[in-house]
C-alpha cells in the first residue's frame, strides 16, 4: 500500500488530492514553484515561464453549484460565475478549513521523477526537487501530477505566410491582460475558444476596430439559460444526459441545432460551426453577439497570408492597418520533470487510461490530475479522479490488465472523434456526467435516483431531473458526507441569494388552480339552472 505521495502543484488539481490524500490516510506531499497556491486561478500583472496565466477579467464559465469540492459548498453570498479572485478566496477559504497549507513547499521546483531501481516490486519514485539553488532529493511511494495543461503556448506560424514581414505586434493569448494600450488600434484576434472571444470583446470597447478570424466557427452559449437560471445548471441533468445517450444521432443533432441557435442564429452571424452538429465545447460569452450586431467586432473567415500591414483571407476579402495580431490558438503540454517513456506526448496526446494512469507501469503508482477537458466544470471531475486514484494507492481499488486499458484508451479516442471531431482543441474534450458516473462507480459512490424512488422520492427526483453537480457524489459509498443531501435540496436557495439584493414587496399571487376550481364550480351551477 502506497502511503508517502508527491503532488505536483498547487493549483485546483494540487489542492484536492491534497484533501483526498489526507481523507484516505495517506502522507501527501506538495510541491509549488511558485509563491502561493491557485495555479491557473491566481492573477498576476506579469507572465511567469512555467506559470499558467489569465488576463485581469477572467470569469468561471461554470456556476459556483456545479463548480463546488462535494463536501464544500461556495458560501451562500457568491455570485454564481466568479471572478478568478472570488474564486481564488474559496480555494483559500477551502485550504484553511482542511489544513491543507501544511502539507505545500512553496518555491520548490520539481526537477525530476524517476522510477526506483526496484520499482517492479517496490513502486516507488526518486523525487528530485530544487529550492532556493539547493536541490535535494526523496523517496515517494506514489505521484500524483498536478501541474496543468495551460502552460506552453502554441503559435502555429508556419500556418501564416507572411508572418515574418508583418510590422504590427503580435503575442499569444497567453501574454495579454488587459485592454490599456489598445485604444484605437485594429485588432485582429485569431480562434474562436473562450478566450479569444473574451479578449476580442473586452479590446472592441478600446479599439478602433477588432476582427475575429475562426476556421470552423463555434456554439455560442449565453452563461443566463431558461428562466435566468445558470446554463450549467441546466444542461447538465441526468434525464438530459440520458435523452443524448439514447436518442438516434439525427434526432441528436436536430436537437443540438435547435438548442443552439435559440439565443440568435449562428448563421446570420458568421458564428455557424463548420461541422454544427460535433458535440465542441460551446464558447461561454454573454456579449460576443450584441458586439458582432453593432460592428465593434466583425468575424473572419480563416488567415491565408500577412503583409507588412494587412491580413488576407480565405474568402478573399482583405483587412488593411492591422495594428496588433493576438494568437488565441491555444496550448500544448508536456512533463519536463518526467522521463519520456512514463508520459509520452505525441501530436498533444497522450496514452492513459481514463486520462489518468499509463498502462504500461508493472506499478499504478503514478497519475496525471486534470489532464482533461469536461464539457462541464473541472473541478468536481478532478476531485473524483483524487477520490479514485487515492483509494487505488491503498490498494483498494483495482486496475484491469495493461490490454484492457489500451483497448479501452483505442475506444475512448473512438469515441471522443466520434463526438467531438479531430481538432486539436478537443483532444482532452470527454462527456461530464457519463465521465464522473465512470469514476463515481469504480470507488462505489455513484448515485441510483431509481432505488431512492419509493424511499426519498423528493431526493430522486432533484437526482435524476435536476442539476448533476458534485453532492451527488457524496451521498453513498466511500467519503459519505451527512451534509449531501441537504446540500441537493438547498441548492437553488444558494443560486438566488446572490441575486436578490433587492428587497420587494411579496406579490400577491392568485393561485391558477384556484381559479380553474372556482370556475368549473360556476360551470357546474349554471349548467344546473340552464
Amino acid at each position: 500500500m502506497a502511503k508517502k505521495v508527491a503532488v505536483i502543484g498547487a493549483g485546483v488539481s494540487g489542492l484536492i488530492s491534497l484533501k483526498c490524500c489526507v481523507d484516505e490516510g495517506l502522507e501527501p506531499t506538495c510541491f509549488e514553484r511558485t509563491e502561493d497556491i491557485g495555479g491557473l486561478w491566481r492573477f498576476k500583472e506579469n507572465v511567469e515561464d512555467g506559470r499558467a496565466s489569465i488576463y485581469q477579467s477572467v470569469i468561471t464559465n461554470t456556476s459556483k453549484e456545479m463548480s463546488c469540492f462535494s463536501d464544500f459548498p461556495m458560501p451562500e453570498d457568491f455570485p454564481n460565475f466568479l471572478h478568478n479572485s472570488k474564486l481564488l478566496e474559496y480555494f483559500r477559504i477551502f485550504a484553511k478549513k482542511f489544513d491543507l497549507l501544511k502539507y505545500i513547499q512553496f518555491q520548490t521546483t520539481v526537477l525530476s521523477v524517476k522510477r526506483c531501481p526496484d520499482f517492479s516490486s517496490s513502486g516507488q519514485w526518486e523525487v528530485v526537487t530544487e529550492s532556493k539553488g539547493k536541490e535535494q532529493s526523496a523517496i515517494f511511494d506514489a505521484i500524483m501530477v498536478c501541474s496543468g495543461h495551460h502552460i506552453l503556448p502554441r503559435i502555429p506560424l508556419e500556418s501564416f505566410p507572411g508572418i515574418e514581414r508583418f510590422k504590427g505586434q503580435y503575442f499569444h493569448s497567453r501574454q495579454y491582460k488587459n485592454p490599456d494600450g489598445f485604444e484605437g488600434k485594429r485588432v485582429l484576434v485569431i480562434g474562436i475558444g473562450n478566450s479569444a472571444s473574451d479578449i476580442a470583446v473586452e479590446l472592441s470597447k478600446k479599439a478602433s476596430q477588432v476582427f475575429i478570424s475562426t476556421r470552423q466557427g463555434s456554439w455560442v452559449l449565453s452563461r443566463i439559460s431558461d428562466c435566468g437560471y445558470p446554463w450549467d445548471m441546466v444542461f447538465h441533468t441526468r434525464f438530459r444526459s440520458m435523452l443524448r445517450n439514447v436518442l438516434p444521432r439525427a434526432v441528436q443533432k436536430w436537437m443540438l441545432e435547435r438548442q443552439m441557435n435559440q439565443w440568435f442564429h449562428h448563421e446570420n452571424y458568421g458564428l455557424e460551426p463548420q461541422n454544427k452538429y460535433l458535440m465542441k465545447e460551446p464558447v461561454l460569452n454573454d456579449d460576443l453577439p450584441s458586439r458582432i450586431l453593432y460592428g465593434a467586432i466583425r468575424v473572419k473567415s480563416r488567415v491565408t497570408e500577412l503583409t507588412e500591414t494587412s491580413a488576407i483571407f480565405e474568402d478573399g476579402t482583405v483587412e488593411e492597418d492591422i495594428d496588433v495580431i493576438v494568437f488565441a490558438t491555444g496550448y500544448t503540454f508536456s512533463f519536463p520533470f518526467l522521463e519520456d517513456s512514463l508520459v509520452k506526448v505525441e501530436d498533444n496526446m497522450v496514452s492513459l487510461y481514463k486520462y489518468m494512469f499509463p498502462p504500461h507501469l508493472e506499478k499504478a503508482t503514478l497519475v496525471c490530475i486534470g489532464l482533461i477537458q469536461p464539457l462541464g466544470s473541472i473541478f468536481p471531475t478532478v476531485e473524483l479522479q483524487a477520490r479514485w486514484v487515492t483509494r487505488v494507492f491503498k490498494g483498494l481499488c483495482t486496475l484491469p490488465s495493461e490490454r484492457a486499458m489500451m483497448e479501452d484508451i483505442i475506444k475512448r479516442n473512438k469515441n471522443r472523434i466520434d463526438l467531438f471531431g479531430e481538432s486539436q482543441s478537443q483532444i482532452l474534450q470527454t462527456n461530464y456526467i457519463d465521465y464522473l458516473d465512470e469514476l463515481a462507480e469504480e470507488i462505489g459512490a455513484k448515485p441510483d435516483p431509481l432505488s431512492l424512488l419509493f424511499k426519498d422520492p423528493k431526493l430522486a427526483v432533484k437526482l435524476y431531473f435536476g442539476p448533476c453537480n458534485s453532492y451527488q457524489y457524496r451521498l453513498v459509498g466511500p467519503g459519505r458526507w451527512e451534509g449531501a443531501k441537504s446540500a441537493i435540496l438547498s441548492q437553488k436557495q444558494r443560486m438566488l441569494t446572490p441575486l436578490k439584493t433587492r428587497t420587494l414587496q411579496p406579490a400577491s399571487h392568485f393561485p391558477v388552480s384556484l381559479l380553474l376550481k372556482i370556475l368549473g364550480l360556476l360551470a357546474v351551477v349554471l349548467a344546473f339552472f340552464f
